[in-house]
């Protein structure tokens, strides 16, 4: 447990709604942060003067160029905060303080923001903020890559041994993992959204799920942490199962987003005993597209199935030593074993030639299956079908046929939730004689493909029973305890159909 806060910031452009909406974060708050840049003009007086909830509350009046909402000279936002004084807290930015007004009726916040980045000179910034001797400073800048997050986070100590408090906040999802943990290692808040698609910065996260999926105000400096290093990690799943698992277990240990674009970088600055620049108490990390080879030349051990399948997936690091295996495989072929039975020489397409179809083909070959690859780009793929004697052929889109086959395996993007989602590699009449598909995208639950199954009476796998189970086995890798299915299974879902 820490002895951080948890402030929920709410915005809406009339009084009435934004007064709903202070009453809904009631629950889930402990200090609500009123946003009235927000608000149209005629509707501020109706809210500055009347207070609404019985938590704290924050006030704020932010102008555009520090991210609010609205056009703000100096003279309008004085005329704003002495235009009333009904609440707790203030939050101003530095400009405000140098007017020479006394504040001294609030509790105060001094703050900082940058959508540009990291500033070189933070330090310059700190101590600007810090000479107006507010109650606490705050300073949020955008990070495009987990490691531009670093000279934010360093502040923590800085103020630490300045008797100072802070909240320092890397924005974007390359920061999120700032707003998860900051309060067990000393800030003095983390900013929530009232509900997904509700944020007021970028890289903000739902009340809920800092409360219920992170945990954030349970954890401390012991706390364990693990995460997921990939490109985008936005759209990952990873952190629900594995935040599931650990509670069900009482663990003190938290899984978070780790968007990397430099690996050589998140390795040399977060990881390695003798380079890291903060101490996170990191014990190991999912590793999702593009990094999964790319992370091998940074391990000291891998185990056989990674190194034959040529991937990582999964680090778990011991006493600064960084050991790599795959559960991809694992994950792809036990719910196929699950439901087909005995796959020796069944006849399985694969379509696509990615890292996913990879393990896949690799597992398969393994239970004696006859593979296929089936790939756009045949000349790409060759290596691959040469490499794990498999045989090959060329996917067309709109007419290859699958019936001379017994199960049927995606492992492409085609059916994902965005660009991707109305297409499918097959249509029913190409599938209708096929005794299983398996759709290893998870993202909508039901993708186009599982549709024209059903719509010919083909049992099908969606790809959320592979997610749950390398999960399952990511799990059981780092902890050495059984992994909970059913409520790594039920988070996942109830993700996907939020």
């Amino acid at each position: 447990m820490n002895n951080g806060k948890i402030c929920v910031s709410v915005c809406a452009e009339t009084a009435d709604e934004l007064i709903e909406q202070i009453k809904r974060a009631e629950d889930l708050a402990d200090i609500i942060e009123i946003r009235f840049d927000c608000l149209e003009e005629i509707q501020v007086e109706k809210v500055w003067n009347s207070p609404i909830s019985s938590k704290e509350e924050i006030c704020t009046f932010r102008p555009k160029g520090q991210g609010g909402k609205r056009n703000l000279s100096k003279k309008d936002r004085f005329e704003f905060w002495t235009s009333g004084n009904s609440t707790d807290w203030v939050d101003f930015e530095v400009d405000l303080y140098e007017m020479n007004v006394v504040w001294n009726h609030w509790k105060t916040i001094c703050s900082h923001h940058d959508f540009n980045g990291v500033p070189e000179n933070l330090d310059e910034i700190y101590n600007k903020l810090k000479a107006v001797n507010a109650d606490v400073l705050k300073i949020a800048s955008q990070a495009d890559d987990i490691t531009d997050s670093i000279a934010l986070w360093k502040l923590l100590e800085k103020a630490k041994s300045e008797n100072k408090q802070i909240i320092p906040i890397a924005m974007g999802e390359a920061g999120k993992w700032t707003r998860i943990l900051g309060l067990a290692h000393g800030a003095f808040m983390t900013y929530a959204a009232l509900e997904t698609g509700s944020e007021t910065a970028p890289g903000q996260i739902s009340a809920r799920d800092l409360i219920e999926t992170y945990r954030a105000k349970e954890h401390n400096e012991e706390t364990e942490v693990y995460g997921i290093i990939g490109g985008n990690t936005s759209y990952s799943m990873s952190p629900y199962m594995h935040n599931a698992a650990f509670k069900f277990h009482k663990l003190n240990a938290v899984f978070v987003p780790f968007q990397v674009k430099n690996l050589d970088e998140f390795i040399k600055r977060f990881v390695r005993p003798e380079t890291r620049e903060i101490e996170l108490n990191l014990k190991g990390f999912s590793v999702t597209i593009p990094h999964k080879q790319a992370i091998i030349k940074h391990l000291d051990f891998v185990d056989e199935t990674a190194r034959e399948i040529g991937a990582v997936n999964t680090v778990k690091i011991v006493d600064g030593k960084l050991y790599g295996y795959n559960t991809d495989a694992q994950g792809f072929i036990e719910p196929l074993k699950n439901a087909y039975g005995d796959l020796k020489d069944t006849k399985v397409a694969v379509i696509g030639n990615g890292g996913a179809a990879r393990a896949c083909i690799y597992a398969l070959r393994r239970e004696e299956a006859k593979v296929t690859i089936y790939a756009r780009d045949t000349e790409k793929a060759k290596s691959l079908a040469d490499e794990l004697n498999v045989s090959l052929a060329e996917l067309e889109i709109e007419t290859s046929n699958f019936n001379s086959f017994d199960v049927v395996v995606n492992a492409t993007p085609l059916g994902t939730i965005g660009e991707f989602q109305n297409e499918t590699p097959a249509t029913a009449e190409r599938i209708k004689n096929v005794h299983l598909v398996y759709d290893l995208v998870y993202n909508p639950f039901e993708t186009r493909l599982l549709r024209e199954a059903k719509s010919v009476g083909v049992p099908s796998i969606g790809g959320l029973a592979m997610l749950v189970s390398q999960a399952m086995a990511q799990f059981e890798i780092w902890t050495n305890l059984d992994a909970p299915m059913k409520e790594m299974s039920r988070a996942a879902l109830r993700k996907l159909q939020s």
